[in-house]
């Protein structure tokens, strides 16, 4: 049930239309709780339905008319509520971790390839944390909201710096093993 509470979120910093929060979640959100533009319009609806959100008056209605959303009391009740909560942490479903106990029983052919592939992936989203960081969180940032902000885009970078790191040592554990496999079948 996190979407509709990563909307309410978006919503309480800025009152937005539905494609001001898909460019918001690209920009932001989206780093760690992706949604789909139809999935962020599909929620608007039911968060509207629920009466957690509304739509913002405007002067003239017209059809076609982009809708701009504001979260309501009850929306602001339900976010802080689920924020208080608790919830268990979801395990770990990494499919190249499971590529990699693969290869223990059929052999290391592409592992490789595709750890430096997502090695390239992965120092490149770490840059663009980091770059975001420079650009957006000097020490004039030093709200409660900046800093929690910030804490977010630091498990970030913490997440993709470990990852650039095992992805370097096992491109090395996997390159000496296939080493030692081609000297054998020789």
């Amino acid at each position: 049930m996190s979407l509709p509470h990563a909307i309410l979120t978006a919503l309480l910093e800025k009152p937005s239309s539905g494609l001001e929060l898909t460019r918001r979640f690209d920009k932001s959100i989206g780093y760690f709780w992706p949604a789909t533009h139809q999935q962020i319009y599909r929620e608007l609806a039911k968060l509207e339905e629920s009466g957690l959100i509304r739509a913002l008056p405007t002067a003239q209605p017209a059809r076609g008319q982009k809708k701009e959303y504001e979260v309501l009391p009850a929306g602001r009740r339900e976010l802080a509520a689920w924020t208080a909560g608790s919830q268990d942490p979801r395990p770990i479903r990494d499919p190249l971790l499971l590529r990699t106990r693969a290869a223990a029983v059929v052999g290391t052919a592409g592992l490789a390839a595709e750890m430096r592939r997502h090695l390239a992936l992965h120092q490149r989203q770490l840059e663009l944390y980091q770059d975001i960081e420079r650009r957006g969180f000097g020490p004039e940032r030093d709200t409660d909201e900046d800093r929690l902000r910030h804490l977010v885009l630091r498990a970030g970078i913490g997440i993709e710096a470990l990852t650039v790191q095992w992805l370097t040592e096992a491109l090395d554990e996997v390159g000496e093993i296939a080493a030692r496999q081609d000297r054998t079948e020789d």
